[in-house]
């Protein structure tokens, strides 16, 4: 785990600097809550972490996939 240190404001850059995947930025400090800004293309899901657990209990497992059986020839 990478643990970076940012004051407000301040941005960290997810991917190739020239072209990143998305930017991080610490949008406000106030006490002990931090509020945190994701800049990045909609097709990338971000969940809070309680949220994902809840994703994953609820997905159905799937092994694998039944194929329709060939039409038969008339």
């Amino acid at each position: 785990m990478l643990v970076i240190t940012r004051r407000e404001g301040e941005e960290i850059v997810i991917g190739d600097p020239r072209n990143p995947i998305g930017v991080v930025r610490i949008a406000s400090i106030k006490g002990e809550r931090v509020r945190v800004a994701f800049d990045f293309p909609r097709d990338v899901e971000i969940h809070r972490r309680e949220i994902a657990d809840q994703i994953v209990a609820e997905a159905p497992n799937v092994v694998g996939k039944i194929k329709p059986a060939p039409a038969a020839a008339l």
